[in-house]
């Protein structure tokens, strides 16, 4: 189908009738994008096709190429990693960029390769803050001091952590850019992180296959990637030039349809309650949690087990009273008195400490019931830039989880033979990847 080209005046217009938050986004890149899906979805009524609302959606997005998506790095370049780099390394890369996440690149690859064979995958700033954590704890029953490696780490921030994802810049690393390749520099005789190479801990938390989208594919292609396929944040690549254009997330996607309210395709979705979309998919039963008085070190060896980014924190009777994500590894690997001893300190201590030093909201968590429109769940997670919302009963305890994917998935549905033979072996994983 081809997809029917946007008129701004006139869907501005709509949007005014539609509703006056939409009219003042009208101008946004995301909401363009929406009043594209608009107009298509107008064109599919006119044409008096016979489709269920899903299959109208399916439409929409099939006829939108990924080229439209708004730039989420400006143009600015994107940064690789090589696969033989170090710890170290990477670390200060990372820093050097301020960014919490790159692709590594695989020099042994040949320069004619393609994305394909020449990327092996994502690598995060918790990825490698958790993977230093676990082994110190190994080095402790050796020579080395977990207590003094905690030390050594004692500066090493993750500021933002909780952006959007790989090589999206965060205004907050700015003022503390240097510090984390300063600290793991001050380690001339570990070999923990001069002579572990970003490649050894490819099977580590945190670690993603590098799969990369085209200019040409379509939004359809995108949210089902980043939905049912998992991925966290999709590169696309430009294949005429050799190079990455954009990295569309997650999270952008949720902001792409919070700045969609008032069109008529998605109130017709979104005014809907979570149960009438079949939300929460994650059930409590399957929810991984700590309770408050366990140590905090359990949250951060379960998200690395589990493969979760996040764990609620209950008390006795199984009601929250807050929120661990990875990025709160930072707090662990402080030296302040309060998390020195980091290995015994609970869970609700440990919550209290980061609140009080660095009245870290986003501890808390945020919450929604069943009867609430998926419209309020994406405001909700967008105003707040979040990456799950729980979901709680009428005593307020814990009765499921919803996460940016959860949502993303109910948006669309893969057709049958959507993407044929693709996976079989057109990914490169690492080995004991977690994708």
């Amino acid at each position: 189908m081809q997809a029917v080209r946007t008129r701004p005046e006139q869907r501005a217009e709509a949007a005014v009738e539609a509703s006056p938050l939409a009219s003042a986004r009208s101008w946004s890149p995301e909401a363009e994008i929406g009043m594209r899906v608009e107009d298509i979805w107008d064109s599919l009524d006119v044409q008096q096709q016979q489709l269920s609302h899903g299959d109208k959606l399916n439409s929409c997005f099939d006829s939108i190429p990924v080229a439209s998506f708004p730039h989420t790095f400006d143009g600015a370049q994107f940064v690789e990693i090589p696969s033989d780099a170090t710890l170290a390394e990477a670390v200060d890369i990372l820093s050097r960029n301020r960014i919490i996440s790159a692709p590594v690149r695989s020099v042994d690859a040949p320069e004619d390769a393609s994305w394909i064979d020449r990327y092996i995958g994502i690598v995060e700033f918790a990825g490698i803050a958790v993977w230093l954590l676990h082994q110190s704890e190994a080095a402790a029953k050796a020579d080395v001091s977990a207590d003094e490696l905690a030390a050594k780490l004692g500066t090493v921030t993750l500021e933002g952590a909780a952006a959007a994802a790989a090589n999206v810049r965060e205004p907050k690393m700015a003022e503390s850019e240097g510090a984390i390749a300063e600290v793991f520099g001050a380690l001339p005789s570990s070999d923990l992180f001069n002579k572990t190479k970003v490649k050894d801990i490819s099977g580590s938390f945190r670690w993603a296959p590098f799969l990369a989208l085209q200019s040409s594919d379509t939004f359809l292609t995108m949210l089902l990637l980043l939905s049912k396929y998992r991925m966290k944040s999709l590169p696309v690549v430009d294949i005429g030039e050799g190079t990455i254009s954009n990295v569309i997330t997650q999270g952008a996607v949720v902001h792409m349809l919070s700045e969609c309210v008032g069109l008529h395709w998605f109130e017709e979705w979104g005014t809907k309650t979570l149960s009438e979309i079949g939300l929460p998919i994650m059930r409590l039963s399957k929810i991984v949690k700590v309770r408050e008085d366990e140590p905090a070190l359990k949250a951060f060896r379960l998200m690395r087990r589990k493969g979760v980014g996040g764990i609620p924190v209950v008390d006795d009777s199984g009601r929250a009273v807050g929120s661990i994500m990875i990025k709160d590894v930072k707090h662990l690997l402080t030296a302040s008195e309060a998390n020195r001893d980091y290995r015994t300190l609970k869970a609700k201590e440990f919550i209290a400490n980061a609140r009080q030093s660095s009245g870290e909201r986003q501890m808390s968590i945020i919450t929604c019931s069943r009867g609430d429109s998926v419209k309020d769940i994406i405001l909700k997670l967008d105003a707040e830039k979040r990456q799950r919302i729980y979901v709680i009963n009428e005593e307020g305890n814990l009765d499921g989880l919803i996460t940016l994917r959860d949502i993303i998935a109910k948006l669309v549905y893969e057709p049958p033979g959507y993407f044929g033979d693709f996976f079989n072996g057109v990914i490169p994983l690492p080995q004991n990847s977690r994708v």
